[in-house]
């Protein structure tokens, strides 16, 4: 077995692979960025070195750095975990060029499938099924949009090189095939350095299915069952499960048959992911991920197995045990908890995570992350803070063992999609397996509600530990700090104003004779204490309920019995009309680099009209008018690298009669 081993990744899947390979008595060596000097990989690791500053092309993306360390460290192999140079040719090649083993299939089986196109020409010729398409050299758009229409629409514009949803666009209509076509070649070259794309047919309600293969140096490849990843937002993953639910046995068999053709047709070598669209009992493949996937957990769930432990004893010439494939045992359920806002159509957020807390791990519970609580999510990585695993005997206990494991997640600090995750496991249509790639947007109105008051019972939960935490503040200071707002012959009484998503709050809190009522608008007063010793609950009436807060400045994060609010604590002295900024001052949400302006000074603009296209964290964000208007400044070009908060450009009514200024 290798000595040392150098991990070329960072977050949850460096840590994931560290963790196996120190258990195996091998010592591991971390990369990292300026942005991730603190980061937990570079904790766990023997010994971390820096590679360059934080964006991705500048360090994780440099192979000739990544190799020089390995070099330097005498690092046997080094591992890509998946992202960055994971499913790079040519860093596997200058690896094997070097006498480093790659933790991965050989340079040739990976450019084989790296071209969605060329992939696709290969499966033909290996007897496995592909969507009717267009997959050829010709990248005029006259030609795309000719083919689009012998296809038929709706067809799916898909970046040739690379995956994750970047550059894939589906097309309901030939006069808005140009525009769509434009926009995924921009994001595919931003994502891939590649702008070439394919089309296929677009299935109306696709189940996405995949089949975990491996094989060892000898030629024998074997498959590891099934997982379903159809519940996707933005054509990226949210959901998944193994083995996939409600496939008849022929189906899945057929699945598995042309998962192994798959990889013997390019000389396939370690662990892989086969990719299918299934409609009914009809399965196409849709490509091959030559390398360890995100979901892999639910395969070692209900496997018993560590996927990364035999990604190294392959590596090493070891060949596959001759019993494999090993029996499937009972299901698993793994969702990915990220930094984003659902209700802006899953936006990135950045910022600290200030608070992260979840249940401890058990035999049947696990959660793999690379973030600690303090840590920053940043707009140079994904913002993934983790994925959390539920397996049990059935899907049904699995899903219920992942809901009771979110409901007792806490997070703060920024936006994330804790709260939508609670609603996806426990709606009914998932506890059916009723699955496809539409479901997120079938499902929107329940998984998304539209933003909702804080209940009473949770402000005067929160403004319970509150009071309390201001009593702990001041307990050394003077008497002129005190917080017991001492009344003689009268109640003490403190006033907080808070926003929730929708309204103003006034919560009225009266101290008397050692006891507190929270008085929250015009509704009866309410009980209420905390707890003298911070543990994270509150009493509300009489009832205690797990509560926290995590204090930012003048934004409040509030956890209580299972929901997550955002208050914002308004100054009950301070001037009025400062708290929020002009409605037509469009301002950027994250840090990001400028696409494309659609408008310029002068021009008129509709309510919802797209008028500036953001690229950040991988992802491509429109940003739309808030209401009808007249441009009357521009504030940057395209190109522009901009800071959250920057404004662009500014809109005026109208009826204002604006003029540039």
């Amino acid at each position: 077995m290798f000595r040392t081993l150098l991990v070329a990744n960072r977050g949850e899947i460096a840590c994931r692979i560290m963790r196996t390979a120190q258990r195996m008595g091998i010592r591991c060596i971390a990369v990292f960025s300026e942005a991730d000097a603190g980061a937990m990989h570079v904790a766990l690791s023997n010994e971390a070195h820096p590679i360059g500053p934080a964006a991705a092309r500048d360090s994780y993306l440099r192979a000739d750095r990544i190799i020089e360390v390995a070099r330097a460290t005498g690092a046997e192999a080094i591992h890509p975990g998946y992202g960055f140079l994971s499913e790079n040719a040519d860093f596997a090649d200058a690896c094997a060029a070097a006498g480093i083993a790659f933790i991965g299939p050989p340079g040739a089986a990976i450019r084989a499938m790296g071209s969605k196109a060329e992939s696709k020409a290969l499966m033909v010729a290996a007897g496995v099924p592909v969507v009717p398409g267009y997959h050829g050299e010709d990248q005029s758009a006259e030609c795309l949009a000719a083919e689009a229409a012998r296809i038929g629409f709706p067809v799916l514009i898909k970046a040739s090189a690379g995956g994750g949803g970047k550059g894939m666009r589906p097309v309901f209509s030939a006069a808005d095939f140009l525009d769509e076509l434009a926009g995924a070649r921009r994001e595919a070259k931003a994502a891939f350095g590649d702008d070439r794309v394919l089309l296929e047919r677009y299935l109306q309600k696709p189940r996405h299915v995949e089949v975990q293969v491996f094989a060892d140096q000898a030629g024998r490849t074997v498959h590891l069952h099934t997982r379903d990843c159809s519940v996707q937002r933005r054509h990226q993953k949210v959901l998944e499960e193994a083995p996939a639910p409600g496939l008849s046995d022929a189906l899945r068999d057929r699945l598995h048959v042309a998962a192994i053709a798959a990889a013997r047709a390019v000389g396939y070598v370690n662990a892989g992911t086969v990719e299918f669209i299934v409609e009914g009992e009809d399965a196409f493949f849709m490509e091959m991920n030559t390398r360890l996937q995100v979901e892999h957990p639910v395969t070692e769930m209900i496997t018993d197995l560590d996927l990364v432990e035999w990604q190294l004893r392959v590596a090493v010439g070891e060949s596959l045990p001759e019993h494999w494939p090993p029996q499937a045992e009972g299901h698993a359920v793994e969702v990915r908890l990220y930094a984003e806002d659902p209700g802006q159509d899953f936006r990135p957020s950045v910022g600290t995570l200030r608070r992260f807390a979840m249940p401890a791990p058990t035999s049947q519970v696990r959660t793999d992350t690379g973030v600690r609580g303090g840590d920053a999510i940043t707009p140079h990585y994904d913002p993934m803070i983790a994925k959390v695993i539920a397996a049990g005997s059935d899907r049904a206990t699995a899903l219920h063992r992942l809901a009771a494991t979110l409901a007792q997640t806490q997070l703060g600090g920024l936006t994330t999609n804790l709260a939508f995750l609670r609603r996806l496991v426990s709606h009914p249509a998932m506890g059916a397996a009723e699955l496809d790639t539409g479901f997120i947007a079938r499902h929107k109105a329940a998984l998304i509600p539209p933003p909702q008051e804080a209940p009473t019972v949770a402000l005067a939960g929160f403004a319970a530990v509150y009071l309390e935490r201001l009593r702990r503040d001041a307990a050394s200071a003077s008497p002129w700090d005190q917080c017991h707002a001492f009344r003689l012959f009268d109640a003490a009484e403190h006033l907080l104003l808070v926003r929730d998503a929708v309204r103003l709050r006034r919560i009225r809190l009266r101290e008397r004779r050692g006891s507190v009522e929270a008085l929250v608008d015009d509704e009866p007063p309410i009980r209420i204490a905390a707890d003298p010793a911070f543990v994270p609950r509150t009493c509300v009436d009489g009832v205690w309920y797990p509560a926290a807060i995590m204090l930012d400045d003048d934004v409040v994060g509030l956890s209580f019995a299972g929901g997550d609010y955002v208050l914002h604590l308004i100054d009950p002295y301070a001037p009025q009309g400062g708290e929020t900024a002009a409605e037509g001052r469009l301002s950027v949400p994250i840090p990001g680099r400028v696409v494309q302006l659609l408008v310029t000074v002068g021009d008129r603009v509709a309510r919802g009209q797209v008028i500036a296209i953001l690229e950040a964290m991988k992802t491509e964000l429109r940003i739309t008018a808030p209401a009808d208007g007249i441009v009357t400044h521009v504030g940057c070009a395209a190109g522009d690298s901009v800071e959250e908060g920057t404004e662009i450009i500014t809109l005026a009514s109208p009826g204002e009669g604006a003029s540039p200024p």
